[in-house]
C-alpha cells in the first residue's frame, strides 16, 4: 500500500509518535516535502532518535524519511556558570 504524503498521514504519524509505548514523544515535528517526510525536533539520546526513525519507517515502509532529529544534552552541567 502506498501512503499519500498529506496532512492525514502527518496526523497518523503524530498519533504513532505520541501513543506508541517505545516512543511516547510529542516534541517531534512532521513535515511533508514533495515525496519526502522530514522528522525534526530534539530528543535526549541517539538511541531514542533511532527508535523514532525505526518506528516511522517500519509503519510507513513506502515513504522516504529524512530524520533531522537532534540530540540535546540531558546530563547535569560539568562546569560552573559565571553570572556577572
Amino acid at each position: 500500500m502506498t501512503h499519500q504524503l498529506d496532512e492525514y498521514m502527518e496526523a497518523e504519524i503524530q498519533r504513532l509518535l505520541t501513543e506508541h509505548g517505545a516512543v511516547a514523544e510529542q516534541g517531534i515535528t512532521v513535515q511533508c516535502r514533495e515525496n519526502l517526510l522530514v522528522l525534526g525536533g530534539e530528543v535526549e539520546s541517539a538511541e531514542r532518535r533511532d527508535e523514532i526513525c525505526r518506528q516511522i519507517t517500519a509503519n510507513f515502509p513506502d515513504v522516504q524519511v529524512a530524520c533531522d532529529i537532534g540530540i540535546v544534552r540531558a546530563a547535569a552541567p560539568t562546569e560552573v556558570e559565571e553570572i556577572s
